[in-house]
């Protein structure tokens, strides 16, 4: 059977069962709660992988684990690790429940809403909704990265449409399912990300004569490194670089909606405890195993396709290259696995983007009650439109790639948004002290921060002459990224100390859901 064949028959099977979900999960979206949260009675299962491959798309298999491999080498897998263990594990320990308990307290459905009703202020709920709709479309549009040379290996179709397929196919079971068809597609993804990072690390180290003989030629080679080595030792050739990778990464996911919005929906306090295990141990698979993977780029440099204006490789080129010379039935996984990360991220960003739009947007500013019906006919009208709008905006890029704007503005996404939601949000979680002023602040540094980084990328600002500390800090969306989320969690608490608080009354009303008494087994908590 040839590749073309094979991957013609899995992708038909895929698509299937994917639309099949979307339609068997109509009933539970005749309301709002059941829409754009299954009604939080979403099980423990279903919340993790869900958690999991929102978070981990093409972009990472393609574009970060080829580049950060490239860079870093082996090294390059404690961004993987850091995505478990921060961005998974301690998430869930930390977020998981108090989310969980506060969202359904003050009945908020999106992160927007959540800063409206915790600090009862509509400005910031209007504010935070249209920094997500900024930085949340061009985000969205970067889902297609590295799909091109993928399907490139056995398709002969050409790249828009791909784009259109997936757009489409994807819109179609979110429209009809909302946020269960996504969570039990996710679930689907999620196995097929598993079995299909394990199969071609396996294959791939096949090809190279087994982990020991690729780890030592590996280490033979010097590189941009300058010393030999370096992308087979144990922090690669530049930690400081590396910590900031993993900072971004791992501890970005803490303030973006698409991420948190997962511990709304989720069902029991059990189901918290099973949804971290679940979360975390899918992490290092798959995250772990894409940027290991990656480390191995190197040996196929003299294969990957050079950018004649940098002299560095491009990218998005080097985990296909890797690919290319690998089993028929292994670059079917490859392309089934790539499709389930990009749809299950996609899905979830065009869910929290229709949601957020509908709930924090158009509804407060509509002088008539707009019933639960045509709410989830709105957002099923927008998931439309976000879904062409990104596909449109992935089409126009590959057409015209001296366009730099848009592949910037998707370098920046991460950090704006986690820079802005971050702080607050933790903050608003755990501390009374918190003011609207600071969370106000805290939006205002992240989005400057990520259009100062915009700016001077674009208009390729010297910054040589900046200082060693504006210039490292401004060298890359990743680095002002990190001083974005960072800078936010210090100025937040500084700025709450000399600005107004909220009434004491409003505060208890706010955080007495901590303090209800439930009935539980001493299983699962000790006597006093």
């Amino acid at each position: 059977m040839t590749t073309v064949t094979l991957c013609s028959i899995m992708l038909v099977v895929f698509f299937a069962i994917m639309i099949f979900v979307g339609f068997y999960t109509r009933r539970h979206t005749t309301d709002v709660n059941g829409f754009v949260l299954g009604g939080r009675s979403v099980g423990p299962w279903l919340t993790a992988f869900a958690f999991g491959t929102s978070y981990f798309s093409a972009v990472i298999f393609v574009g970060y684990a080829g580049q950060f491999g490239w860079n870093f080498g082996l090294a390059s897998t404690w961004a993987g690790l850091g995505n478990a263990f921060i961005g998974s594990l301690l998430a869930w320990n930390v977020l998981g429940r108090r989310t969980r308990v506060m969202t359904q307290h003050i009945d908020a459905k999106t992160m927007p809403d959540f800063f409206g009703k915790r600090f009862n202020s509509t400005p910031l709920k209007v504010a935070a909704s249209i920094i997500v709709f900024i930085f949340l479309i061009p985000y969205t549009s970067s889902l297609y990265n590295g799909l091109s040379s993928l399907f490139g290996l056995v398709f002969d179709i050409p790249y828009w449409v791909v784009i259109a397929v997936m757009a489409v196919l994807t819109g179609v079971y979110v429209i009809f399912g909302g946020y269960m068809a996504t969570a039990i597609n996710d679930f689907i993804q999620g196995i097929i990300m598993l079995f299909g990072i394990c199969a071609v690390i396996g294959a791939v180290l096949v090809d190279n004569g087994g982990l020991v003989n690729a780890t030592k030629n590996l280490s033979a080679i010097t590189g941009d490194a300058g010393w030999q080595g370096a992308y087979s030792s144990f922090l690669g050739p530049d930690p400081l670089a590396l910590l900031f990778v993993v900072v971004l990464t791992s501890l970005g996911t803490w303030g973006l909606p698409q991420m948190v919005g997962k511990f709304y929906a989720i069902k029991s306090e059990k189901d918290i405890h099973k949804g971290t295990v679940i979360s975390t141990v899918f992490a290092i698979i798959v995250a772990g195993g894409c940027y290991f993977l990656g480390g191995f780029g190197r040996l196929y440099s003299d294969k990957i396709t050079i950018n004649e204006a940098t002299g560095k490789p491009l990218f998005d080129t080097i985990i296909p290259t890797m690919l290319s010379t690998l089993p028929s039935i292994v670059i079917a996984v490859v392309i089934v696995l790539v499709l389930s990360a990009s749809m299950s991220t996609l899905s979830s960003l065009v869910l929290t983007s229709s949601s957020t739009f509908t709930l924090d947007v158009i509804k407060p500013a509509c002088k008539k009650e707009i019933t639960e019906k045509k709410q989830v006919t709105l957002m099923r009208l927008l998931i439309v439109f976000f879904i062409l709008v990104s596909a449109v905006i992935a089409i126009f890029k590959d057409a015209h790639p001296e366009v730099t704007f848009i592949a910037q503005m998707m370098g920046v996404s991460w950090g704006a948004l986690a820079g802005a939601f971050l702080a607050p949000f933790l903050y608003g979680l755990y501390w009374k002290g918190i003011t609207k002023t600071a969370t106000v602040v805290c939006y205002i540094w992240g989005c400057s921060i990520a259009v100062i980084q915009l700016i001077i990328t674009l208009a390729g600002i010297d910054i040589t002459g900046w200082g060693t500390v504006l210039g490292y800090v401004f060298k890359s969306s990743i680095n002002s990224g990190v001083i974005a989320m960072v800078g936010g969690l210090i100025i937040v608490p500084i700025i709450s100390l000399f600005t107004k608080k909220q009434s004491d009354k409003e505060l208890d009303e706010i955080f007495e859901c901590y303090n209800e008494k439930t009935e539980t087994t001493a299983k699962e908590h000790l006597k006093q």
